[in-house]
């Protein structure tokens, strides 16, 4: 455990053990002060097989909010496409958040990339939760004409379905993104918002100025293949408008 400021971090728990297979392991964010148990984060990362520490910068600063973060590394290359991953994390914050400080019963799913498909893949197929409740979803840089990692259905196409009529029950969605993502165009994000918003469903958009990595808090770096922590203002910037995107769903749903 290491403190941070106004955080502090468990790093490495194991939240899934399957024979055969390497544990898979989340980092904890949380508030160093005591508070009164609020809605828990449970943050997802992109395609990049085991990559939370990416997130991790992010995290903190939603922490510092008063919020616990609970960031699982998943691996998209793995045979399920890291379904099973996704929902491993999504059943320990329910079944463990009151021991950083949460509550379980009150889930905000975020996601970056690849996470940003799958928290809105479940965001729109509530059933698929598997009884954990779902408050919000966050998605953040993402791509939703894909199959979801978490569902195995494209977030656009399930808006067509039964299930995902708005109405009293439609969990609230924020969708943020880079207006200079050379990635993942912005286009996406404003797509899935007006699809949204054309079935009724509560949604709020924020365009940042700022490209993929940015967004998280992070700079892409070319030799490494990864996005790393940012000391650079504008992208500071970036990611503590996301925290606060993340925040104000967690406290508005």
């Amino acid at each position: 455990m290491s403190r941070t400021g106004t955080t502090v971090e468990i790093r490495d728990l194991i939240y899934l053990s399957q024979e055969g297979a390497p544990p898979q392991r989340l980092d904890v964010h949380r508030p160093a002060a005591d508070r009164p148990a609020g809605p828990s984060v449970l943050l997802w990362h992109g395609i990049g097989p085991d990559e939370k520490d990416v997130l991790a910068p992010l995290a903190r600063e939603i922490a510092s909010h008063g919020l616990p973060v609970l960031v699982p590394g998943w691996r998209s290359d793995a045979p399920d496409g890291g379904r099973s991953h996704l929902m491993s994390s999504l059943r320990y914050v329910r079944d463990h958040a009151v021991e950083f400080g949460g509550d379980g019963e009150r889930v905000v799913l975020a996601g970056w990339s690849a996470g940003a498909g799958a928290a809105m893949g479940l965001a729109l197929r509530p059933a698929a939760t598997e009884g954990v409740r779902v408050i919000a979803a966050v998605g953040v840089a993402g791509r939703y004409d894909l199959p979801a990692r978490s569902t195995g259905t494209a977030p656009l196409a399930d808006l067509d379905s039964a299930e995902a009529g708005a109405g009293a029950g439609a969990v609230p969605v924020t969708l943020v993104h880079g207006s200079a993502d050379s990635v993942l165009s912005s286009s996406h994000s404003r797509d899935f918002g007006a699809a949204l918003r054309t079935k009724g469903w509560p949604v709020t958009s924020r365009e940042l100025a700022s490209d993929h990595a940015g967004v998280i808090m992070t700079e892409y770096d070319p030799s490494r293949g990864l996005c790393v922590p940012s000391t650079s203002e504008h992208v500071l910037r970036a990611g503590r408008e996301t925290a606060a995107a993340i925040v104000s769903a967690a406290r508005t749903a």
